[in-house]
């Protein structure tokens, strides 16, 4: 690990980069260019600390899950997020292959959608970003441990996941969540993530179990969603999905329809923010 190297590509990444660049508000003027360490903290879900000390070149050996945080948060292109990850002294992962990593166009297109829910999912249904609409819906996704931060698992594996939804709609969502990852499963054979998400449901979740032996398979497209907000009430809302190039990485923004009742309430959800939600109460984009 190149720890001085290190520390100056990130105090780089972080100087070239304005609030707005990221989906932040300016705010106040600043004395110096570039974001400031605490916003990049939590941009990338880290203690302000831990990301100070890797700029001093003292800090601990990041995991590739935080090095890939930091990538995310600094908007770091494909070579620069392999860089930083050779500077660590980890080999950067695979191309080709499923990747946390998400292009800086792609987090351009979500910090520009502010009036309106939308996040950057992995085709297993990992949470790999959401604007600040998406985290007063559903909850920060950012605050969880990575593992948690899987939609499928926390569906089938955590009752509580399921609240958000009118539990009239939960088997068809379930109905969904299955088909997509069989989809997911065959379209990457060679993969052993896919493979070992479904083993992991099938073994704690008698619901997926039955589901996947019925073979449905379905990508996640087009639809309509109902969500029962602990906040503002039910919200009927319109779920775009849209792919990038390796069909790997799925922009997914919720909108409702203006003039109606749902409109207004998410109007209102905009406002609320999340300074009444906890990490327990949030569930699925």
């Amino acid at each position: 690990m190149n720890r001085a190297e290190l520390a100056d590509f990130l105090r780089r990444g972080r100087a070239r980069l304005d609030p707005s660049d990221v989906g932040l508000t300016p705010g106040a003027r600043r004395r110096t260019p570039g974001l400031r360490r605490e916003e990049v903290a939590s941009l990338a879900g880290m203690s302000v600390d831990y990301y100070t000390r890797l700029e001093q070149s003292r800090g601990p050996h990041p995991s590739r899950q935080m090095l890939t945080a930091l990538a995310r948060a600094l908007r770091l292109t494909d070579d620069e997020r392999d860089h930083l990850f050779h500077l660590a002294g980890e080999e950067p992962p695979r191309r080709g292959s499923a990747s946390a990593h998400v292009r800086p166009g792609l987090l351009l297109v979500l910090d520009r959608l502010h009036d309106t829910p939308a996040s950057v999912l992995s085709d297993c249904g990992d949470v790999l970003a959401q604007n600040a609409m998406a985290k007063a819906l559903s909850g920060d996704a950012s605050a969880r441990p990575h593992r948690d931060r899987n939609l499928n698992r926390r569906f089938f594996l955590e009752p509580a996941a399921q609240e958000l939804f009118p539990p009239e709609d939960r088997p068809e969502l379930a109905r969904a969540h299955v088909a997509n990852l069989r989809a997911v499963t065959a379209a990457r054979p060679d993969d052993p993530e896919p493979a070992a998400l479904v083993a992991e449901l099938r073994a704690g979740s008698e619901e997926f179990a039955r589901l996947w032996d019925e073979h449905e398979v379905a990508v996640r497209r087009r639809s309509t969603k109902r969500f029962q907000h602990p906040l503002v009430g039910l919200l009927e809302l319109d779920c775009e999905v849209l792919l990038n190039e390796g069909h790997d990485h799925l922009l997914v923004i919720h909108t409702a329809r203006p003039g109606t009742e749902s409109y207004e309430r998410l109007q209102l959800l905009r406002v609320v923010g999340l300074q009444d939600l906890t990490p327990s109460e949030t569930q699925l984009p």
